[in-house]
């Protein structure tokens, strides 16, 4: 997938949703989504920043995102269920959604992780990604080739010190998209996923590894292609697994 090289065209007519879309890797997902020609409906907690986003892609000559200001943690069923009806209503459809919202706080050892942070690490890592899924499934199971996608981290995958509850949320995405690919083994027009970028040049690698320099990482840019094929028609085959992003 690296050298993938997706047509123009590629999410044309496509809405996509894109949460965590104000920073970092979902806002670059979210630019190349619209290049390639999907309305992308952008959530975030930081207003401004979604609308330095939404800027961008209009400039761009993009179609007309949608914004939505939402902060995941304090997400419940009601709130996730309004959420998909607004989509419904003003976008009509929902052909595909990007977990990029994230939440973490520092590499400390597991003795000095408290529960309140654990349950946040929860909440918004693992549990608002189902909750969401499980509110725009109608949307996405109306759509004649959908797509889900779970961003999962490297620490997730292969456990480490340090990295705690924010490792065995991620890791939890891998067994949720496992389950809910099993579930859906009979829909052949839903599909979901998980991504681990990997070292890529953002604000998180920047905390994690303050010692080696951006410039020698990938930018965010570089493991698009990733991205846009699994979004995209030409991953359909891809079902139920944990993809790694090789750069």
């Amino acid at each position: 997938m690296k050298n993938y090289l997706p047509r123009p065209d590629l999410l044309a007519g496509r809405v996509i949703l894109v949460t965590g879309a104000s920073a970092g890797l979902g806002r670059a997902a979210s630019l190349a989504f619209a290049r390639h020609g999907a309305t992308v409906a952008l959530l975030a907690r930081n207003e401004a920043k979604l609308e330095a986003v939404y800027d961008e892609i209009v400039a761009a000559g993009g179609p007309e995102p949608a914004m939505f200001p939402f902060d995941l943690a304090v997400a419940d069923d009601r709130s996730l269920e309004n959420l998909a009806g607004t989509l419904a209503h003003h976008l009509g459809r929902l052909d595909g959604l990007l977990h990029s919202a994230h939440q973490f706080f520092s590499l400390t050892p597991l003795s000095l992780q408290t529960l309140e942070q654990w349950q946040t690490l929860m909440r918004v890592n693992l549990i608002a990604p189902f909750a969401l899924t499980r509110a725009v499934m109608p949307l996405l199971q109306q759509a004649p080739d959908a797509s889900v996608v779970f961003t999962g981290e490297t620490h997730g995958h292969s456990p480490s010190a340090y990295w705690g509850g924010y490792a065995v949320a991620k890791s939890g995405l891998e067994t949720l998209t496992r389950i809910w690919s099993d579930e859906l083994a009979s829909s052949e027009s839903l599909r979901i996923n998980t991504l681990i970028p990997g070292q890529v040049a953002t604000t998180l690698r920047a905390r994690t590894y303050p010692g080696v320099a951006a410039e020698t990482l990938p930018s965010p840019e570089a493991v698009m292609p990733w991205y846009l094929f699994l979004m995209g028609e030409d991953g359909r085959e891809v079902r139920g697994q944990t993809v790694e992003c090789h750069t």
